[in-house]
Parts: structure tokens; C-alpha cells; sequence
């Protein structure tokens, strides 16, 4: 058991927390094994899982879609930088489709959101006669890309 790190140290040497790290084991994301006095020991190759968990939820990726994602690795070895990769580049599109999402927020922060108010000046000029409510309830034109192509278009 000399290279296992005890909770502690995986804590402070991946920057979550012992809570999470006993979370992320309940849930099958970690394993660890026991001393006689039940402490849990960890293999120094747990940091790349948790990295790649922290990652992973960064991106958006809920628990369940991260155990299955990490069901994919080698149980024989170190999973290696061709596994990751192998396992990332399905988020590709994922990512895409959150930085538009992004940009979408991002273009409300100054501009009408769609809510269609009528109660403001601009509002009048960016959603006339209320085009925005016919695309459903709520910020349609953050919801909806095409929705704000086509209010700029008009």
C-alpha cells in the first residue's frame, strides 16, 4: 500500500473535496480500497479520473453521463492521453452548442431579450407588434437563434 494516497492527500492534491471524492465513490465515478480500520487508500492514477471528472462537468456533463463516459476506460491500466482524447471529442459539438448559447446570453446583456413587454422604447423597435410572443412563452430571442436572425433581419 505505499503508493496509495489516503483521502487527504488525493483532496489536496486535486482540489476537491473529501466530501466529494466519498460522493464520487458512492456514485462508482472513484474506487478506493480499505485499510483494516476501514480508511480509504487511493492509486495516484485517481487524480487523472477526478480531472477528467471535473472536466467533464465543466463541459456540462451530468454524473450519469460521466460514468458511462468513464465505463469506456481500461480497468487493466492508467487510462493515457489517447483514452481521454477518444472520450472528449464527443463533447466537441456539445461545447459548440454551449458557447452559442453563451453568445446568445451574452448579445441579451445589452440588447432586448425577447420577452416581448412592449413596455420599453427599444422594445418597440426590436420586437414590433410583439413578434417575439408568437414564438412561445419566455426570452424567445435568447432561446431561439433563428428568432434573433431573423428580428435582426427585419
Amino acid at each position: 500500500m505505499a503508493d496509495l494516497m489516503n483521502i487527504a492527500d488525493v483532496a489536496r492534491r486535486s482540489g476537491v473535496a473529501a466530501s466529494a471524492l466519498r460522493f464520487y465513490e458512492q456514485r462508482g465515478l472513484l474506487a478506493s480500497a480499505r485499510t483494516g480500520v476501514g480508511h480509504r487508500r487511493y492509486s495516484r492514477s485517481v487524480l487523472r479520473r477526478i480531472a477528467f471528472i471535473v472536466f467533464a462537468q465543466k463541459v456540462g456533463l451530468s454524473l450519469d453521463e460521466i460514468a458511462d463516459e468513464l465505463a469506456q476506460l481500461p480497468a487493466n491500466r492508467v487510462p493515457e492521453r489517447a483514452d481521454w482524447a477518444k472520450l472528449s471529442a464527443r463533447w466537441t459539438r456539445r461545447v459548440e452548442e454551449r458557447i452559442a448559447e453563451l453568445e446568445r446570453l451574452k448579445t441579451g446583456l445589452t440588447q432586448c431579450i425577447g420577452c416581448g413587454c412592449l413596455s420599453l422604447n427599444h422594445c418597440r423597435l426590436a420586437n414590433p407588434e410583439d413578434r417575439a410572443a408568437r414564438g412561445g412563452p419566455g426570452p424567445r430571442y435568447w432561446m431561439k437563434p433563428s428568432l434573433s436572425r431573423r428580428r435582426h433581419a427585419s
